[in-house]
């Protein structure tokens, strides 16, 4: 393309932003067709001659030479409509490799029309599991395999430089069997976020909470409905909340508060960042001690706290993480005594899965051992619930043995498997049997 061309579109995209600028260049005449566009953009900084005062308009631009344009133009963004920001993010995708050579930001994964911004991801999942029911609970030996479908597309509305509101719409489809949900969207997060700076957050709506390291007993795929705010230096960092466990009612806390308002609670939670690659955590759950339904005889409260760590062993590959979390319940469940149950796990990781990166792999192996009543107020997105939910219906500890393994198929889909096995249930309760899956997953 010939360079006097491409400043001509690049003009377009500034139409109304533009103001009458005197000729910069010594090889452009007012006579010239182009001569208002070119003289604007160079008053705006958006083009530069060469250093003896020539444009050359009818030399052919490079890639590289239109990605300075193109960057030049992002920093004007805001003064754009919405149909000049649509063609400027098409052009900023297109040549997304040279601007990232140029340090300027494209991100792959969000679409951007004015100030919404778009981004999600899919999978295809069959799973080997246990056979389970709303009267009987989870079965030890039969099974009833699954497989299914699921998108997530996040959006998120840029309201001023400090403040966005977010939301997430997920669909999930059962190929195999029926479910009364296949096929419906949903939304399971609405929250509006203040970022007064980069090391500070507020929110406020339905959001996404981590607590322990590993995830196994409460992770960001959670709902959790309620007020949370965190500070972090790269340090040390700070979160607490205050709200309702949404996903541990519908779980398992169902079992023991007659409605979500039971597990109305707060949190906070210490992150030490010691070095690169090396986090500890310390969290502490506090639960009100009333409630409207109590399936437990003894004191009516669950209170949770717990550690954890995710190590990188140096330049090995390997990564080692744990958790220990302590419910501190008093009483009975199931005949079973349920003092103050721990959930712990550990494991070791070796690789990392990136998918920008084709090819990069991952395999670990951890162990998790529940003792009864452990994960009343847990929720976890883990592949792990076949016999955490076998444990809880039962009353009894259980513990197993997890092996995790993930490949980069290809640019943003990537390909994982877990097993769980060798599971052992306490007292005369008998044995889960192993479960499986693999799935496909896209990132957009």
């Amino acid at each position: 393309m010939k360079k006097i061309l491409a400043i001509a579109a690049a003009a377009a995209l500034t139409a109304g932003v533009s103001a009458f600028a005197a000729n910069p260049f010594s090889d452009v005449s007012t006579d010239d067709w182009a001569y208002q566009a070119v003289s604007d953009l160079s008053d705006q900084g958006v083009v530069e001659g060469y250093p003896d005062g020539t444009f050359k308009g009818e030399r052919n631009i490079t890639r590289y030479e239109l990605a300075q344009i193109i960057a030049r133009l992002m920093a004007k963004e805001d003064q754009l409509n919405a149909e000049q920001r649509a063609t400027l993010d098409k052009l900023a995708g297109e040549y997304a490799d040279e601007l990232a050579n140029l340090g300027v930001r494209v991100s792959n994964l969000e679409k951007k029309v004015g100030n919404i911004y778009w981004s999600g991801d899919a999978r295809m999942q069959y799973q080997h599991n246990l056979k389970s029911d709303e009267d009987n609970g989870v079965y030890a030996k039969e099974h009833d395999d699954a497989w299914t479908g699921r998108m997530r597309i996040n959006v998120k509305g840029q309201v001023n430089d400090q403040v966005t509101v977010n939301g997430r719409f997920v669909t999930n489809m059962y190929f195999k069997n029926a479910d009364e949900d296949d096929g419906d969207t949903t939304m399971d997060r609405i929250y509006s976020e203040w970022t007064p700076n980069d090391q500070t957050y507020v929110r406020i709506g339905r959001q996404g909470v981590a607590l322990d390291q590993t995830g196994t007993f409460w992770d960001e795929d959670g709902e959790y409905d309620g007020i949370t705010a965190g500070w972090d230096n790269g340090k040390i960092g700070i979160d607490a909340g205050y709200g309702y466990l949404k996903s541990a009612y519908e779980n398992h806390a169902g079992d023991a508060y007659a409605s979500k308002n039971g597990t109305e609670s707060w949190f906070a939670k210490l992150t030490g960042h010691v070095a690169e690659g090396a986090d500890v955590s310390a969290f502490y759950l506090g639960a009100p001690k009333k409630f409207d339904k109590w399936a437990y005889t003894g004191d009516k409260h669950a209170d949770v706290w717990g550690v954890g760590t995710t190590i990188g062993l140096g330049h090995s590959n390997f990564t080692l993480d744990g958790d220990y979390i302590k419910t501190q319940l008093s009483g009975t469940y199931n005949g079973h005594k349920a003092d103050d149950p721990a959930l712990w796990t550990a494991g070791l990781t070796y690789g990392a899965v990136d998918t920008d990166k084709v090819g990069s792999w991952q395999l670990g192996v951890h162990y998790v051992k529940a003792d009864a009543g452990s994960y009343l107020l847990g929720n976890s997105a883990l592949d792990l619930t076949d016999q955490l939910d076998y444990g809880w219906d039962n009353g009894s500890d259980v513990h197993f043995w997890v092996a995790r393994a993930g490949v980069a198929l290809q640019k943003n889909v990537e390909l994982d498997a877990y097993y769980n096995f060798a599971a052992k249930a306490s007292g005369s309760t008998e044995d889960p049997d192993d479960t499986w899956g693999i799935e496909l997953n896209y990132a957009f």
